[in-house]
């Protein structure tokens, strides 16, 4: 589809015309197929090896306590590292499933175990052993069993599944989760865990539609077919940063909240399932795919989830101080030599994909 229309506004598809584009580019070749798979890993190895730096420049400069963390060349190292690895997921969207792409998070967990044991000097247990080796297992089965085809992202094609039925429907009852939640949350005063994560969870979904549509976009555009001129393009960006910032602010909320050794696998668990859902009903990525192929697939996510959660198991916790609590050297008339200890800072994410940063956030607790 060359885009030499006199016009920017992408010409209405209809249903017929939209099969046939999609029977002819659904031949995805393997060797496509496998480099999205391999810039996702390589971008989420870079992410834990990144964390890990950063949190090496935090100990290191709590235990000289000369210059701030921010000076630190080896702190920047880690957020350029960081910013290569975020630009790494989001070119994968471009080349591989989003159903697929997502769940290839819980890597982020296992190269962040390895490296701190390597690295961070931290014990290995016997739950890390568990939980990796499942994770690594489920990481294959659902590379193995997941869908192998994917369609050319087109604005032509994007502006098609926008407006289709379903994916107004699911968009819909988003919305009025979404609204309910936040009522719940918000007016209700409910601070519970699995409020806060499934309205991260619903922004997700959200987040890894405009995310592959955009890099979609992007790529078909550097083959030669532009596509940066039609609104959808526009459209599409501008719900992936207002769905990422919404997502981050949330995360954060549920970072100051609970610990990170909950956050991590619920949010894993929930941004894969939002993920995944969001695949299915906007680009229709498992149309076709045979039954057996599904269900392993789903047990290969079943695997990775429990592998992340035992990684994450009973490690240590920063709890948040009391509000209520009043230090001693804060109370009038009193006086307090022994040095106060500085309170542990929450961390924030601003990467585009949240959920990769969150995948290792107890590492970087006391950042």
């Amino acid at each position: 589809m060359a885009n030499t229309s006199s016009t920017h506004a992408a010409p209405p598809v209809t249903a017929a015309q939209a099969q046939a584009h999609r029977a002819e580019i659904l031949e995805n070749p393997l060797q496509i197929y496998l480099l999205g798979i391999i810039i996702s890993i390589c971008g989420n190895v870079l992410i834990s090896v990144s964390l890990n730096i950063q949190k090496y420049a935090h100990v290191r400069q709590s235990q000289r306590g000369s210059k701030p963390y921010y000076a630190s060349a080896v702190w920047w190292c880690g957020v350029v590292l960081m910013g290569v690895g975020e630009l790494g997921n989001f070119a994968a969207y471009g080349f591989a499933p989003a159903s697929l792409i997502a769940p290839l998070g819980c890597v982020s967990v296992i190269a962040s175990a390895i490296i701190s044991v390597v690295f961070l000097k931290e014990t290995v247990r016997a739950a890390d052993i568990v939980g990796g080796s499942l994770a690594i297992t489920g990481t294959y089965v659902l590379v193995t069993f997941a869908p192998h085809t994917s369609t050319h992202i087109t604005a032509h094609l994007v502006q098609y599944y926008f407006v289709s039925w379903y994916f107004l429907l699911y968009l819909f009852l988003e919305i009025v989760i979404f609204c309910i939640l936040l009522y719940v949350y918000k007016i209700k005063k409910v601070k519970h865990i699995v409020i806060v994560m499934l309205l991260v969870a619903l922004l997700a979904s959200l987040t890894v539609i405009s995310v592959k549509a955009v890099s979609g976009m992007i790529t078909e555009s550097i083959k030669g077919q532009l596509q940066l001129i039609y609104p959808i393009f526009y459209i599409m960006l501008v719900v992936m940063i207002a769905s990422c910032a919404f997502q981050i602010k949330f995360l954060n909320q549920a970072m100051k909240m609970f610990d990170a050794t909950e956050v991590v696998p619920i949010n894993f668990v929930f941004f894969t399932a939002s993920a995944i859902l969001a695949g299915i009903v906007f680009y229709q990525e498992f149309e076709g795919l045979a039954l057996l192929n599904i269900f392993m697939f789903l047990f290969g996510c079943l695997l990775s989830f429990l592998g992340v959660f035992l990684i994450t198991l009973n490690r240590p916790k920063i709890k948040q101080q009391d509000r209520n609590f009043i230090a001693m050297n804060q109370i009038p008339g009193t006086t307090h030599t022994d040095k106060v200890q500085p309170e542990a800072k929450t961390p924030t994410y601003g990467s585009l994909a949240a959920k990769f940063m969150c995948n290792r956030a107890d590492q970087t607790d006391d950042s």
